[in-house]
């Protein structure tokens, strides 16, 4: 029985040794101040530290202002990839987002990496802003309020 359980942590130990292993240049993108309407691209770099092929599954957002972008094909072992992050910067106020990253590492098979930063409404350049387009109003659409006569509707009040 002990040669059993033996086998097995070896076999177990030697698994976990010899398996893909996700590692990221950096878990956290700080945007700092960008303007209103700005860039808002940026990647992550993962790398393959194991020695078997590693697949990223599925990337999740924690909501829909930020879009992630993977590749399908496996990070073979040494080799790297990207996760890019596309934020919405017409969303102004500082930001912190959550992305999950799924795959198929045995011991970190969901990571999360973070995106931060702050967008600013005050912050617009000069070719975003529109000039309020002059509106033409003719006679015939403008309604002109009746005179009123401030007795009849003193004595309307008061009969109430």
């Amino acid at each position: 029985m002990k040669k059993i359980f033996t086998g097995l942590f070896l076999t177990a130990t030697l698994a976990f040794v010899s398996a893909q292993t996700i590692s990221f240049d950096k878990t956290t993108i700080d945007y700092g101040a960008v303007k209103s309407g700005a860039d808002g691209h940026r990647a992550f770099t993962v790398k393959n530290t194991g020695d078997k092929p590693l697949i990223i599954s599925k990337v999740q957002a924690s909501c829909g202002c930020t879009v992630p972008e993977w590749s399908q094909e496996p990070i073979m072992p040494g080799k790297t990839g990207q996760i890019k992050v596309l934020y919405d910067t017409r969303i102004t106020g500082p930001f912190t987002k959550i992305i999950e990253v799924y795959s198929n590492d045995p011991v970190n098979s969901r990571s999360s990496v973070n995106i931060k930063g702050t967008v600013d409404a005050a912050a617009v350049s000069a070719n975003e802003v529109k000039a309020p387009q002059a509106v033409k109003v003719s006679d015939d659409s403008v309604q002109k309020a009746a005179p009123v006569n401030s007795k009849k509707m003193a004595k309307k009040l008061e009969a109430m």
